[in-house]
Parts: structure tokens; C-alpha cells; sequence
């Protein structure tokens, strides 16, 4: 860390010197004195709502998905494959609707990257859906059943040499790779290193190589395009990366919806021992993406725990106990979740409101759940936002989405710690009604 005594902080201490370092952030060169000074009182807006205090107003954000891409009249195909388009894409819709949060360039992902390496786990324009569709997800087992005490044993190795040859079709020759756990004394060496002198397994190497030259070239492209924005408006880049609830990682990513859910009857302690082997890694994958990219907010998007999908009992069995594990480790880094409560929580607000989580330490942002009940279970205790519905966005008149705002406001935002946000992802929107609810935001937000 850039603290030489990091490890001696206490958590608070921690979650301050992040912040700090957010406020005055490396290497930003503002447009003006007025720019720079417009970027630290957004940020504060949104330490002070996460902390429980009352920001000046109300901060604004949303999740703008591909809305930014239409809205500049590209296709998804143009966004993916040409970043000067992207950025001026990008660059044209956070100026005319200066949200607090950037509207950030790297939603699209490396198309060009997963190109190379044949990604078999989403369909996107020029491979299985047209130019202006967004990416699509493609669930199969991918982790078949009797794969747990593989997955349990060294969950890297299972990545390595299970998991990403079926995802990766260019991946396919690593199973014939050794586990590099084998490569521990002189006898052992030589017969682990073989099937790297496979000409399969050499061009999948090559195949990787080439692909983390896309990326790299990504990540570039779109580094420059959001700092040129923050710099240029004066916008906050609000998340650093992501994470994922453990169930999640395997219910959506491994398993699959409908196997997770007859392995909760099948095979439960399997379900449990891999929620709470994955639960380090989470915690590890959201403090990393918080150091490299210097800005202490991580995303966590919430999917399989919703309303409907399972039981109150198997909730707390299968999904809170280890994602309540993973709040914990990233808290104790001085990392702030920022939950993404997809779907509906209102059965589940009793036990996601848990004591045990420090308070002013977490971010939850929700989409169908009743944020009256919310604000009577989270007041005093957590940040919370969203619930602007992306229908009344898509379908609904600018004098409703303020009618709406302004309620929202009314309602739940009184006493602070709440941030204005949509519910969902807008790839569909009317302009007029976005600028309606930052508009309405920014000027009735305001705090007395």
C-alpha cells in the first residue's frame, strides 16, 4: 500500500486514508482551479452519505450500462471494436447529463480480447446477437456436479486446468497441463513442465499472450477516455472493480442457476464448504481492485439471493453466512461494498441488516425493494440508493420521473446517508426523462 505502516491501521483508519487518497487523487491534471474543486465537493457528497452525514445533497448516479452508446447514436458492435468512437461517445454523454459519478468508458469490455481467446460463456455483436444488442450471458454447467472437492481441494488449479478450457475455446489444450503444485522437487519437474512443449498447448499460451495485449490496449483506450472526463468535468470515477457473493460465483458462473439449486438438496455441505472456501478470494479480488485503482468503493452485484429464489432459512444457510464473511473482510480493509441488490430484498431486510457490519462502512443500492421499509431498517446503520424504476425511464413523461424523485426524496433521504439512484441498468431511457431525475435530484436534494 502507499502507507508504509498499513498493516497497523485500524479498519477506520484505513477507510480514511482511502478516501483521502480519492479526494486528491495521483496524477489529475483539472481543467481549472474550479474543476478540481467541483471533483473534491462530489466526492464528499458521497463520504458523507456513506458515512451517515448529510452531504450538501443528495449525490447523483446511475447505472447507465449502454445507454451512453445509443444515446450518441452508435452501435454496441461500434462501441466494442472502436474506442475513438467510444470515447467520444462517452465523453459526449456525461457532459450533458453530469451525473456526480462518471459514467465510466469500460462498460463495453474487451471485445477484441475475448475474440481471441473463443469466450464461450456470452454471446456479443459479431459473435451470437446483432450490432446493437449488449452482451448476453450463456449458462451451462460449466463446473459439472461431482466437481466440488476439486473445486475445495485448489480452487486455482480448478480454474486452471477445469474451468477456463471450457469457457475459453482457444483454452481448450491447458487440461492437459499438470498442476503446478507438482513442480516441487527436481524428480517431479521434469514430467510437470512436458505438456508445455505441446504445439496445442503452446499456441493456447500464444493465444493468451495476444489476448492481454487486447486488454492491455483496452484498458488503455478507456483509462484515457474516463480521465479525460474527470479531468475535463470534474466527475467521480465511483467503483474501483468488483467482486461477487460466493454463491453467486458459483450459481451463476459454475454451476448454473437451475444445478446450484437441486445441489442445495443433493449436495448442501458441498454447497457451504465451496461458499466458504471462495470467500478469501472475494475478499482478496475486491482489496486488490481497491489498491490498484486507488479509490476504496468495489461493486458487488446480488443475484441469486432475491426474493423467490430461495427460502428465508436456505437464504441465511447458502448465501448471507458467506457473503456477510466477505462484507466483513472487505470492511476490515477499509474497503467500502457497494452492494448491487438486484431484484427484490424485501423478505431479506430483517438479516442483511446485521449488526455485526459497522455502520457507515457499507454502500447498498436496490432496484425492486421497498426503500420505506429500507430506510426503517438501514437508518443510522448503512448507505443505501437507487429504486428510480428504469420502466418509468424508458416508458414514463419527465413531469413523472419528477414527481417520483421528488416522493423518493421525501421519504427516505431526510436524514442523509442516501444516494439517487436507478434501480436497474438504462439501455433504454428517454433523454429528457434521465435529465429529469438528475435535474430533480440536484435541485430538490438540496439539504437545508
Amino acid at each position: 500500500m502507499w502507507l508504509e505502516n498499513w498493516d497497523e491501521l485500524s479498519p477506520a483508519e484505513k477507510f480514511n486514508a482511502r478516501f483521502d487518497d480519492w479526494t486528491s487523487p495521483p496524477g489529475a491534471q483539472f481543467a481549472s482551479p474550479a474543476i478540481a474543486r467541483a471533483y473534491t465537493e462530489r466526492v464528499r457528497l458521497f463520504r458523507d452519505a456513506i458515512q451517515l452525514n448529510k452531504p450538501t445533497r443528495v449525490p447523483l448516479h446511475f447505472f447507465s450500462g449502454f445507454y451512453a452508446i445509443r444515446y450518441a447514436g452508435l452501435t454496441v458492435e461500434e462501441a466494442m471494436y472502436d474506442y475513438e468512437k467510444l470515447g467520444a461517445a462517452m465523453k459526449q454523454f456525461n457532459a450533458d447529463f453530469m451525473p456526480d459519478a462518471l459514467a465510466s468508458a469500460m462498460t463495453a469490455g474487451p471485445a477484441k480480447a475475448f475474440e481471441l481467446l473463443d469466450l464461450k460463456l456470452y454471446r456479443w455483436p459479431r459473435h451470437g446477437v446483432p450490432p446493437t444488442a449488449p452482451f448476453q450471458y450463456v449458462e451451462a454447467e460449466y463446473m459439472r456436479a461431482d466437481e466440488y472437492d476439486l473445486l475445495l481441494a485448489d480452487p486455482t488449479n480448478y480454474f486452471l486446468r477445469y474451468y477456463l478450457p471450457r469457457i475459453f475455446g482457444n483454452l481448450a489444450p491447458w487440461q492437459k497441463l499438470a498442476a503446478l503444485t507438482d513442480l516441487t522437487e527436481w524428480p517431479l519437474m521434469g514430467s510437470a513442465l512436458v505438456a508445455l512443449g505441446n504445439p496445442e498447448v503452446q499456441a493456447a499460451f500464444e493465444k493468451l499472450l495476444a489476448a492481454g495485449c487486447a486488454a492491455l490496449e483496452w484498458m488503455k483506450a478507456c483509462g484515457a477516455i474516463n480521465s479525460a472526463i474527470v479531468n475535463a468535468l470534474g466527475l467521480v470515477p465511483l467503483t474501483s472493480g468488483f467482486s461477487k457473493a460466493p454463491f453467486d460465483t458459483l450459481g451463476d458462473t459454475l454451476r448454473g442457476t437451475r444445478p446450484i439449486m437441486v445441489d442445495k438438496f443433493h449436495q448442501p455441505q458441498k454447497i457451504i464448504a465451496a461458499c466458504e472456501r471462495l470467500t478469501p478470494l472475494a475478499v482478496e479480488m475486491a482489496v486488490r481492485a481497491a489498491n490498484g485503482a486507488r479509490k476504496p468503493i468495489v461493486l458487488i452485484p446480488l443475484h441469486k439471493g432475491a426474493d423467490g429464489f430461495m427460502s428465508e432459512k436456505d437464504f441465511k444457510t447458502f448465501y448471507w453466512t458467506s457473503l456477510k464473511q466477505t462484507i466483513l473482510g472487505i470492511v476490515a480493509e477499509g474497503v467500502v461494498p457497494m452492494m448491487f441488490v438486484e431484484g427484490g430484498y424485501n423478505s431479506r431486510l430483517d438479516i442483511i441488516a446485521d449488526p455485526d457490519i459497522p455502520k457507515g462502512t457499507t454502500l447498498w443500492m436496490f432496484d425492486k425493494t421497498d426503500l420505506k421499509a429500507v430506510k426503517k431498517r438501514f437508518g443510522g446503520w448503512a448507505c443505501f440508493g437507487g429504486n428510480v424504476p428504469v420502466s418509468l425511464l424508458a416508458t414514463g413523461t419527465p413531469k413523472q420521473v419528477e414527481e417520483y424523485v421528488r416522493r423518493l426524496i421525501d421519504e427516505v433521504a431526510p436524514d442523509g446517508g442516501f444516494i439517487l439512484s436507478t434501480g436497474a441498468v438504462v439501455d433504454d431511457a428517454r433523454p429528457e426523462n434521465l435529465r429529469a431525475m438528475i435535474e430533480t435530484g440536484r435541485a430538490y436534494g438540496v439539504y437545508q
